[in-house]
């Protein structure tokens, strides 16, 4: 082995909200980097197309450069960090920066879920490195624990709040009884949420960190076209105040766990009992529970989004590629999902769980025996039922909520029955269905 290079030249491409506390973790934390590292990391460039927050952020001129390709001509420059975002743009940098044999560096989770086992084989084809810790949970360290810390573990499941937006709307919805609307609007003036909010709120952006974390956690190459999903921009109040009193918490959850030979993905809200690990992760803040046969639970735990938890992660892995480290992992290991074998996704349908279901129907008598009985027909057994008074002074028939809470049942029948009660003379609105998930059992 030769001598160890120390002096280490990299460009951050965009200069947004994570390149800017990038770019000052590299400049003002220089001395401590170089303590604790032995590396003296020097940032040469900041390419972006408007500087305006660079220059906000007191950063020097002297590192702002417009042309990428001057950039990449650059010899002295071996590690290049993508902080654009989105699929195109991003994608050519990173491109044109492993055609150019330099380290890439990127948060880009949609770009890796949708390309990433192209990205990571383009990667290894120039002899170059793609490491991507931030792309998930923030500031945790979860992409290194899977492929490092874990790696003598067979995964079992892993489960996921890994969208900082959604778990704050759900938590001011839970502890204040406010609205989807009303928690949203305080997300947003909070800088938590973005004006546009649809690819957090729709779970798609939780869909793209489970695509990621499932192929190192099981060492299979997913399709994130395949992941059933399901956003909280549908959830009521209601639901969350009688999931309330029957002692569950609402969460958007992405789940991976091995079913029927393969794994079953999915991403959708679901109650868990107070009682459960992931209950009291509140606010913007991020966790992740992985099950392995020998570990048996691990919890990962958070700031899962912002410019100063994930410029943490970033640093940690423009270190690691500095250092020859992630070179190691990524020349050596068979889980990165270039080199790995097309999953076998099993749909939820064969999912057997428990579910709260909530029907409002005319209040007349045998209302439960009709809705009882299309659920016993299809396989599926009532554990409890809330039903609500309606208040005496009412002159006229009302509707009524009726809350149910099944038994283990088996998913595709549940939705069988669902489409027979929906016809149902007596059931007034769409019946709400809401998955009650349950800890996984340690496989030790």
């Amino acid at each position: 082995m030769g001598k160890q290079r120390t002096n280490v030249s990299i460009a951050i491409v965009g200069c947004g909200t994570v390149g800017g506390a990038v770019a000052l973790r590299l400049t003002q934390d220089q001395s401590l980097l170089q303590e604790r590292t032995g590396l003296d990391l020097q940032l040469k460039y900041i390419v972006d197309m408007d500087f305006r927050r660079a220059e906000a952020l007191g950063l020097p001129p002297s590192l702002f450069e417009k042309n990428l390709d001057r950039v990449l001509a650059d010899p002295e420059v071996s590690i290049v960090v993508e902080l654009v975002g989105g699929t195109t743009v991003a994608k050519d940098i990173i491109l044109k920066a492993l055609h150019a044999g330099k380290h890439v560096v990127t948060a880009n989770k949609a770009l890796l879920a949708h390309t990433g086992p192209e990205l990571l084989k383009i990667a290894r084809k120039n002899r170059a490195t793609l490491s991507f810790e931030a792309s998930c949970g923030g500031g945790i360290p979860i992409i290194r624990a899977l492929y490092d810390g874990l790696i003598a573990n067979r995964i079992d499941a892993l489960y996921g709040i890994v969208n900082g937006t959604c778990n704050y709307i759900l938590t001011q919805m839970t502890q204040e009884g406010i609205s989807y609307k009303e928690a949203l609007k305080e997300a947003q003036q909070a800088g938590l949420a973005e004006a546009d909010p649809t690819l957090d709120v729709s779970g798609m952006d939780t869909a793209h960190k489970l695509t990621i974390l499932a192929s190192l956690a099981f060492g299979q190459r997913f399709t994130l076209e395949a992941i059933p999903v399901e956003g909280i921009d549908t959830l009521q109040n209601l639901d969350i105040q009688y999931g309330n009193e029957l002692g569950y918490i609402v969460k958007l959850l992405a789940v991976a766990s091995r079913l029927n030979g393969g794994v079953c993905l999915r991403v959708r809200p679901a109650f868990i009992s107070r009682q459960h690990p992931l209950a009291w992760v509140s606010g913007p803040f991020n966790a992740i529970s992985v099950y392995g046969h020998a570990t048996g639970h691990t919890m990962y735990y958070g700031r899962g989004a912002g410019g100063s938890p994930t410029s943490s992660a970033v640093v940690a892995d423009i270190v690691s590629a500095a250092l020859g480290i992630h070179r190691a992992f990524f020349q050596t290991l068979r889980i990165w999902p270039d080199r790995t074998p097309k999953a076998k996704q099993v749909s939820p349908d064969e999912l057997v769980s428990r579910f709260y279901l909530r029907f409002m129907v005319t209040d007349t008598v045998g209302v439960l025996a009709k809705i009882a009985s299309v659920l016993g027909k299809n396989n599926i057994s009532i554990a409890s039922v809330l039903q609500k008074e309606i208040p005496e002074d009412l002159a006229k028939p009302s509707i009524a909520p009726v809350v149910i809470i099944t038994h283990k049942s088996r998913e595709k029948n549940l939705r069988k029955a669902l489409e027979k009660i929906r016809t149902l003379d007596v059931v007034r609105e769409d019946p709400v269905c809401i998955h009650i998930l349950d800890e996984h059992e340690e496989n030790l």
